[in-house]
Order: structure tokens, then sequence, then C-alpha cells
């Protein structure tokens, strides 16, 4: 990235702040019309958090890992949501939910956010596979933070790769 270009994560919030003010999101101020945004960018972020959640599957659980998605569904207060969850044996032994990853547009709010099981609204504006692309910092950052506050709550032994000493670090990608 050049020295003076925007970071993705910056550009978010900048149209996030837009939207705002402006009272549309992605040039839509219409309910349907931000629907409409709201379930392409959730067909563009599915193989992002499958991704990032394989990531985790493979290196922290050592593939005991099941992933599992809703697709697109109406909840109860009229909005959109759409999430990627992970569980495993050990996190369902402590009583906590999943990993998840989700995408919601509530039915009061003005705009869809992305949240995990204990990080809450990150803005979500994904407009075409560039966009979804440069969520993967992101999602990855709210899963990480997720299973730490699931760590927290329960204890370190729930993560597969921290009590096999014969798991190698892998490399940062």
């Amino acid at each position: 990235m050049p020295e003076n270009a925007i970071p993705a994560y910056i550009t978010s919030l900048i149209r996030h702040f837009e939207d705002l003010r402006e009272g549309t999101h992605g040039g839509s101020a219409s309910r349907e019309g931000k629907e409409a945004h709201f379930e392409r960018a959730v067909q563009l972020l599915a193989p992002i958090a499958r991704k990032v959640l394989a990531e985790m599957n493979t290196s922290l659980l050592l593939d005991t890992g099941q992933l599992t998605e809703t697709g697109l569904r109406r909840t109860p207060d009229g909005g959109l949501s759409a999430s990627w969850a992970l569980s495993w044996p050990e996190q369902r032994a402590s009583g906590l939910p999943p990993l998840a990853l989700q995408a919601y547009f509530g039915g009061a709010f003005h705009h869809p956010h992305l949240r995990g099981t204990t990080v809450e609204d990150w803005p979500l504006n994904v407009f075409d596979e560039k966009d979804a692309f440069a969520q993967r910092s992101i999602l990855r950052a709210i899963a990480s933070c997720d299973l730490h506050n699931l760590v927290y709550r329960a204890d370190f032994r729930i993560v597969p790769a921290v009590t096999n000493p014969a798991t190698p670090l892998g490399d940062e990608t």
C-alpha cells in the first residue's frame, strides 16, 4: 500500500460516517435499497468469513471444529442477519457459545454491521469483492477477540493448540 493510501478499515469508517450524515447506505435511502445492498454484502462476505473461521479451526482448534452458517434470514425485529459459527468439543463442554461472525441489519438500524459472539458493532460497508476482501482483517480481529473473550470466560484449555505441546506455530499470512 502506498504511504499516502487510506487503509481499508479507515475507508470503511469514513463511509459509515458519511452514511450517517447523508441518511443513506451505498447510495440508497430506502430500507428496500439498503437491504438489497446488505444481501449482496452477505454473499460477498460468506467465503471470507468461512476462510477466517477455517484458519482458526486448523491452527487453533486442530481441525476439531464444526463450521455452520445460517444464510440470510429475517430477524424478529424485521431486520436481516446472516452468521457463520465455529464450535468445537472443548467450547461446547464448557457451556460457551461458539465463535461467530455475524452480519446484521437490525430492523431499526440505519445501516448494517458486523459483530462476533462477544464483540459488537463494526460498520459493514461491502459493495464489491474488493470491499469484502478488505474486511478479512476485521473478521480475523473479531474472531480472535471473541476467542480471547471465551478463554477469559472459561479457561485456556478450551483451545486445543494450547494444550497440545506438539503444535507448531505457523507462519503469519
